[in-house]
């Protein structure tokens, strides 16, 4: 998993500044277990601005170290991610908890979309909503 000091080094390594602004939004971060919004990143660190958060959590999201999560009522979380490759997520519309998919089950259509548009897919978010075993047999 991921600590403050191998993130660090890879901002360095990848040539991003390391200021006590961008290393608080990467701690506070780190300290969520579950999903999280830039609001309650922002209330954790009065003293940073919200551009810096805004911007740190792009950064993070594009280094693998955090994943977005859309919520069925359409609010965006994010999570530290226990993947470093592209994945997809389940989400329970029941307790929000959030599970990684394993690998992307959309390889495939994606292929046949770009064949038959002529685009050249660049990226993709996929999430499915449902309900979990614990909420669909009234453990959770």
């Amino acid at each position: 998993m991921y600590n403050l000091e191998s993130i660090e080094q890879r901002l360095a390594e990848q040539g991003y500044r390391i200021t006590p602004s961008r290393l608080a939004v990467v701690e506070a971060t780190l300290e969520h277990s579950g999903h999280f919004s830039v609001d309650d990143i922002l209330g954790r660190l009065p003293g940073v601005g919200r551009a810096t958060v805004f911007r740190t959590m792009k950064l993070l999201s594009q280094m693998g170290i955090l994943c977005r999560v859309l919520l069925e009522n359409g609010s965006l979380r994010y999570r530290v991610s226990h993947r470093r490759d592209h994945h997809h997520h389940l989400v329970c519309v029941s307790c929000g908890s959030v599970e990684e998919l394993d690998a992307c089950i959309a390889a495939g259509a994606i292929d046949n979309l770009a064949r038959s548009t002529g685009y050249d897919i660049e990226g993709h978010w996929l999430e499915f909503y449902g309900r979990c075993g614990p909420c669909r047999s009234g453990e959770a």
